[in-house]
């Protein structure tokens, strides 16, 4: 497979303003999509977008580069991610394109695509998409042109189709919630959903100004959360992100839910009432204490790389049904083909109300394991990694921690980092080796 030049794991993004993410490029990339999706299916794409203020202005361009490309374009708002990508299927649309920059601050923005059937688009598509960015643009003739339409209820289609995934047999009545929307793309939707299922809602977060989105709070920044809900005594606390595809909870008494936690609650209640199919996905990531927990309850658990895409594709080789990354990306295949941050919440509040339990409650049984992550900058060309020095040491603090932790190290994706990240038992323990590795990792880039 070729390398990508624009495309990341994750659609393009960066600051605003520098390339790729600037109007110029937002037209090209409108058109060179319009060109490769228009000829796979209806001349149809559906936009959407975060509420960070560049938003408007990649909005117009794109849609002028798809209008020329002869592709018809309708319009869903704010909008997040994961209803996109619904909305996608349920218009029968060509492609889905998202506008976002997840829980990036504002000055960042994105674009990202879904295929038809609601998934990130295939590799072999992206590499078409950027043949046709290298080409002179053109233009159809006028008869051809695309049009623009908006959907009205977009917004109102996708809090119905959250609330179906809610078991119909509960509600949420007499649950008190506080629901952070980190003045994000799910601001007008999740304490609507949560309401409309019974709950009383709290909400922080749900007044976007185009330039506090995830600032200071949401699913990256949880103390206004934890604040509220120990304030407030609700039950429990949601944070998403920016485009609501990442969840962290906090329960009744302040204690903050990630994602392997979410996944730990998702897959035993699964288990516990016969709906688990096969097992759990987790990411290179993942918390040690998850994977034992799973082995100790015979679920099987395997490892993708980091990356929800990465997840997803393992999910769909196993046709299994849960997975996700600690960071909150959670997905779950019996209801969506991506990561959905409002239906990962409900599916958790769904097991409080089956259960009987607090959220507090159903995560006790389970104390993840202490997990040290040092970032070790690096230049270009180099790889400390391969260092013997570095190999020797990391040989060391895995036999020093025999089969009670893990050690891992991995290049950043989207920086040139080394993550070192070590797992163990004894919290000072796992910090002396994480920072006794990250010393040679530093040592070998120099």
């Amino acid at each position: 497979m070729s390398e990508r030049k624009y495309f990341g794991t994750d659609g393009v993004r960066g600051r605003v303003g520098d390339f790729p993410i600037t109007p110029e490029f937002a037209v090209k990339l409108g058109w060179a999509a319009g060109r490769v999706l228009a000829a796979k299916g209806t001349r149809k794409v559906l936009v959407g977008k975060d509420t960070r203020i560049s938003g408007y202005m990649l909005e117009s361009a794109l849609e002028a580069g798809l209008a020329a490309a002869g592709v018809n374009v309708d319009f869903l708002g704010p909008m997040p991610t994961p209803g996109i990508a619904y909305l996608t299927r349920t218009f029968r649309a060509a492609a889905g394109i998202v506008i976002s920059a997840s829980h990036n601050p504002y000055y960042d923005n994105g674009i990202k695509f879904f295929a038809d059937n609601g998934h990130k688009l295939p590799d072999a598509t992206e590499l078409e998409i950027e043949r046709l960015l290298d080409q002179p643009m053109d233009c159809v003739s006028s008869e051809y042109l695309g049009r623009a339409n908006r959907i009205e209820d977009a917004a109102g289609r996708y809090i119905e189709f959250c609330k179906s995934v809610f078991p119909s047999e509960l509600s949420l009545q007499g649950l008190h919630i506080v629901v952070d929307c980190a003045h994000g793309a799910t601001y007008h939707i999740a304490p609507n959903v949560l309401r409309e299922l019974g709950a009383r809602v709290t909400e922080i977060g749900t007044k976007p100004d185009g330039l506090n989105i995830n600032k200071e709070c949401g699913a990256t920044h949880l103390d206004a959360l934890t604040e509220t809900v120990l304030q407030e005594k609700a039950d429990c606390g949601l944070a998403l992100d920016g485009d609501g595809d990442r969840i962290m909870m906090v329960t009744g008494k302040g204690r903050v839910i990630d994602g392997d936690e979410i996944l730990y609650i998702l897959a035993v209640t699964a288990q516990q009432q016969g709906q688990l199919q096969g097992g759990l996905v987790g990411t290179l990531m993942t918390n040690f204490a998850l994977e034992k927990e799973c082995e100790s309850r015979n679920i099987p658990f395997v490892r993708a790389k980091v990356g929800d895409r990465y997840v997803i594709e393992e999910l769909k080789k196993r046709d299994w049904f849960i997975g996700g990354e600690n960071s909150g990306h959670v997905i779950n295949r019996q209801y969506h083909t991506t990561g959905d941050g409002i239906i990962a919440g409900l599916q958790v509040l769904a097991a409080m109300q089956s259960e009987g339990k607090s959220l507090h409650q159903l995560i006790s049984p389970f104390t993840k394991l202490p997990q040290v992550l040092i970032n070790v900058r690096f230049n270009a060309g180099e790889n400390p990694l391969a260092a013997d020095t570095v190999k020797s040491v990391v040989s060391e603090v895995e036999k020093a921690l025999a089969g009670k932790g893990r050690v891992l190290l991995r290049k950043s994706g989207t920086e040139p980092l080394i993550r070192v990240m070590v797992e163990g038992e004894d919290e000072k323990v796992v910090r002396t080796f994480a920072q006794q590795i990250a010393n040679e990792v530093e040592a070998a880039t120099n």
